[in-house]
């Protein structure tokens, strides 16, 4: 077998291999005797049928693997002995086409080597690592919010008209063609007018009524309701109202707290100062990994296969166009081409994409299965009802299972990095916090 190198310029690199006819009649040989002591054929004990029949029976088939094989184990030994890391799957292809048994097999072989990765000196990297406290002010701001998602209503004076936001109390009856359908009647029924959980066009219709007030409401079924004999139909609502509420807050006390699972009031403060200063340390990580990563960005120069960088390019390009355009779903649209800036982008996610799997190669940095399936169970959380079969389906998808292993193996890589680093902590507001958040979001 012959590695003849035919190309080395910057990281692109070529060879030409050969495989002599001799070397795949030795390896067809070879196989064909291993298989011989289990093969049975017709006329012939199992074990004992001629090699020259087994070679016209499936000498062909065998050649076909015994080649692959060849080109496989020179491609390895290739990469054994150069240390070389293809950026990405080498290009393999036969250059004698009118191969023939007896003939040599001729196979070039082409790819763009990834770059040797300079070493870091991470206590060089200085980082400001935020802290901000939940002040009682933010506790108060959040205990409102959950005040007012568990808004209650009290009746609005008598002769008020209803309003959008309006718990407004009726009965109704339904009718399609003048006759009441199932399903369509209903007493003391709280209906909040703006909720749309009736009929489109239903609620606008009640918007003004008052208390003991009689209205007819007139509204067609959509062409896809789930009640066939109803689809399409226009219905008449006899509605009676008999009660027009306006939403109010809940009062911030013991019994607000319950509502969210906390013993009292003092309990419900501390699990939102808890979550609270949660959201504030991933703000800060954030706002520091940003910071980190521009830093090693800046230390870091090394020359990047075009073939990622071209792929990543184009990535990016799709996925802005389809983020400025949301009413494609599908891939039938013009051709997309990436921009300097697309390009620019590109390089950096590359150049930093290498050096953090270096990294965490020489860190020797993992992702266990206990963080594989915590991510899946959170991911799962999103199908309601499905957990188990997005958990299957995650298990059987080699390449989904790498789109959720590259994020902690980043994070845990970016760890690795902070803890060798020299960080310094810094208490801030939560304005100042989230102003620093507001500019990763423009950049």
């Amino acid at each position: 077998m012959q590695v003849t190198e035919t190309q080395n310029e910057g990281l692109k690199r070529s060879y030409a291999i050969k495989v002599t006819a001799a070397e795949l009649e030795a390896k067809v040989n070879e196989k064909l005797a291993e298989a011989q002591p289990d093969v049975e054929m017709k006329g012939f004990r199992k074990g004992k049928v001629p090699m020259a029949l087994l070679k016209k029976q499936f000498g062909q088939r065998v050649m076909g693997e015994a080649m692959q094989e060849s080109i496989d184990g020179a491609m390895n030994e290739h990469f054994q002995s150069s240390g070389d890391r293809p950026a990405m799957q080498p290009e393999v292809k036969m250059t004698n086409e009118d191969w023939k048994e007896g003939d040599d097999v001729e196979v070039s072989m082409s790819y763009e080597a990834l770059p040797e990765i300079p070493e870091v000196d991470f206590s060089a990297i200085k980082l400001e690592k935020m802290t901000v406290k939940a002040d009682d002010a933010a506790i108060d701001e959040a205990l409102a919010n959950l005040a007012e998602t568990a808004q209650d209503f009290k009746s609005r004076k008598k002769g008020s008209k209803a309003k959008d936001g309006d718990q407004v109390v009726l009965d109704f009856v339904g009718k399609v063609d003048g006759e009441a359908f199932d399903g369509g009647s209903a007493e003391d029924y709280p209906l909040v007018l703006g909720s749309n959980s009736f009929i489109p066009g239903f609620e606008e219709q009640l918007v003004g009524v008052k208390a003991g007030e009689e209205k007819a409401v007139t509204v067609t079924f959509p062409e896809n309701y789930q009640a066939e004999n109803l689809a399409g139909k226009e219905a008449v609502f006899d509605c009676t109202i008999k009660e027009v509420k306006e939403p109010v807050a809940a009062q911030i006390d013991d019994e607000l707290a319950k509502k969210f699972g906390a013993e009292d009031l003092a309990g419900l403060k501390a699990q939102i100062s808890e979550r609270l200063e949660a959201e504030y340390t991933g703000a800060a990580r954030a706002v520091m990994k940003r910071s980190l990563l521009d830093a090693l960005d800046d230390m870091v120069s090394f020359e990047l296969p075009p073939s990622l960088v071209e792929a990543e390019a184009g990535q990016i390009a799709h996925q802005l166009w389809h983020e400025e355009n949301p009413d494609v779903e599908g891939h039938d649209h013009p051709e997309i081409e990436p921009t300097d800036e697309h390009n620019k982008l590109a390089e950096r996610r590359v150049r930093l994409g290498l050096l953090l799997a270096e990294i965490g190669q020489k860190a020797e940095v993992e992702v266990t299965d206990a963080e594989m399936t915590q991510a899946i169970m959170n991911q799962a959380r999103q199908y309601p009802g499905q957990e188990r079969q997005f958990f299957e389906f995650v298990q059987q998808n080699q390449q989904m299972q790498q789109q959720m292993r590259a994020p902690i193996f980043e994070d845990k890589v970016v760890d690795h990095v902070v803890e060798n680093a020299t960080v310094k902590e810094k208490t801030v507001s939560k304005d100042d916090l989230q102003k620093a958040v507001e500019a990763l979001e423009e950049e």
